[in-house]
């Protein structure tokens, strides 16, 4: 597994940096793509539905994890 990595999205016009995996990363791009979608707006989705208990990449790995079991 390699290092989280920093990248920038946009969430409804907020600029924020999120650190994952690589793998997650790729996931997370593979995902939004079949889906038809930009990656912001899943990330923004995401962040919405996660509530204040957890950060914004702890949910998207979370979401990826259940996007692959399902």
């Amino acid at each position: 597994m390699s290092r989280p990595v920093k990248r920038s999205l946009t969430l409804r016009g907020h600029r924020t940096s999120v650190s994952l995996e690589d793998d997650f990363w790729n996931a997370f791009r593979e995902i939004a793509a079949s889906q038809n979608r930009p990656i912001n707006e899943l990330a923004a989705e995401i962040d919405e539905a996660r509530g204040t208990d957890s950060g914004l990449a702890s949910a998207i790995r979370l979401y990826v994890l259940a996007y692959y079991r399902g």
